[in-house]
């Protein structure tokens, strides 16, 4: 199955860098693509429990959902998955 979510704070290729490394090690998922443009991540997944791992990932990584809340945590959270991914490529 296909999915996407849109996210907040992506701001830049070192975003989406984090974003696409720690996604493409779970289990199950394949394909992930990411538009920085319209800050929408989208991948393939098998069943619905993987859904949700990218999910808790991207929270993780300071990433979470539009809708979901986004306060100083996860900024600062994405602020340093952002240094890491411009580090790393």
């Amino acid at each position: 199955m296909k999915a996407t979510i849109t996210i907040q704070n992506l701001k830049c290729g070192g975003c989406a860098a984090t974003i696409e490394k720690n996604i493409s090690k779970l289990p199950y998922i394949e394909g992930v693509e990411i538009d920085l443009e319209t800050s929408v991540v989208s991948f393939n997944y098998e069943t619905e429990a993987d859904r949700n791992a990218v999910e808790t990932t991207l929270e993780r990584l300071g990433y979470p959902s539009v809708g979901s809340q986004n306060g100083m945590l996860s900024k600062a959270k994405s602020f340093v998955s952002c240094a890491t991914g411009k580090l790393s490529s």
